[in-house]
Formats: structure tokens, sequence, C-alpha cells
């Protein structure tokens, strides 16, 4: 039996579709099965950006260290369960989609995750990296105003401004952010 959320695939940007998956460290591979993991026990056709911040958060030091504090990662963590258990009804059956990438119906990711991921890898390159990393995934999900972890990060609190001037701080500093 083929899995509900088979093994991803990036949107198309171009003429060759590229697998997300080969881009990614070990560790990020890691937070991925567990974004994929969260997306099939939630009922969800796709791994969208909230997966990935929430597998993010309770995976990567580095990522809940880049928050305001642990009281903020704490209720981000406890929204980020309410979601998955109820909050994130509203949600399914539905595709996270910002209206700036095509629907993705097909590929086991939102379109708005699939842009995520590429854009992690992007920004890794950047930085003279052959593979993405967790702050890379982080920056890239929360630079989408629209994507559905910025919802999350809202209405948990965050500051998703500060968030992004903490990570390019870091990145500043030499530190993989």
């Amino acid at each position: 039996m083929q899995p509900r959320i088979p093994h991803q695939q990036a949107a198309e940007r171009g003429p060759i579709r590229v697998d997300i998956e080969a881009r990614l460290t070990e560790e990020l591979a890691a937070v991925v099965a567990g974004a994929r993991r969260r997306a099939l026990r939630d009922g969800d056709r796709q791994i969208d950006t909230a997966h990935l911040l929430h597998s993010l958060l309770e995976s990567d030091p580095e990522v809940r260290a880049l928050f305001d504090s642990d009281p903020q990662v704490v209720r981000l963590l406890g929204y980020l369960v309410q979601r998955s258990i109820g909050y994130g009804l509203r949600w399914q059956s539905s595709v996270e989609d910002s209206g700036a990438v095509p629907t993705v119906t097909e590929s086991g990711w939102s379109p708005v995750a699939a842009g995520a991921m590429e854009a992690a890898y992007e920004r890794a390159v950047r930085r003279g990296a052959e593979l993405a990393v967790e702050v890379d995934l982080l920056a890239a999900i929360v630079a989408d105003p629209e994507s559905r972890a910025v919802e999350v990060l809202g209405r948990a609190g965050a500051d998703v401004p500060a968030l992004l001037a903490r990570i390019e701080t870091a990145a500043g500093r030499g530190i993989e952010a």
C-alpha cells in the first residue's frame, strides 16, 4: 500500500522537478518526516507550514532559541497541539495556498510548504552550504505572511518581524541561521 503522503517533490518551478528531501541535512530530513507523520495523524492531505513549524519546535533547540522566551515557545507548542486536535479541523481537506503559487493537490506538500522548502534550500546556497538546515526552513516558513505557520505564530502572540530579525542577526554572527 502506498502512503497517503508519499515522498514529496516540490511544486514545479521550471521544466525540472527537484526532490525536496535531497537538499536537506539528515536532521532537517527528520524534521520533515515528523511533519509528515503529524499530517497523517491529523488527517490532513498535505504537509503544511504549521506541520513543519510544529516539528521544528519539537526537534531543534537552535530554532527554539530564536524565540523571545521559553514561555513563548511553550505557548506556541500548546497552540500547535490544540490546532492538531481540533483547531486544525477547519483546515482539513483544504490546501494551504497563499495565492502566490499554483495550487498543488497531489504532491503531498501544500504549495506554500513546497515553496518554503525551495526557499530554505536557496537560503542555504546563499550562505555557502550545500544542504538546508532547520533554521533555513524556519526563516523560509515565517517569511510568507500568508502561511499557516505565520497565522499560528500570530495567534500565539509571537512577533514575526522580530523573529525574522533575530534569524538574520544570528546569520550575521555566523550561526547557521
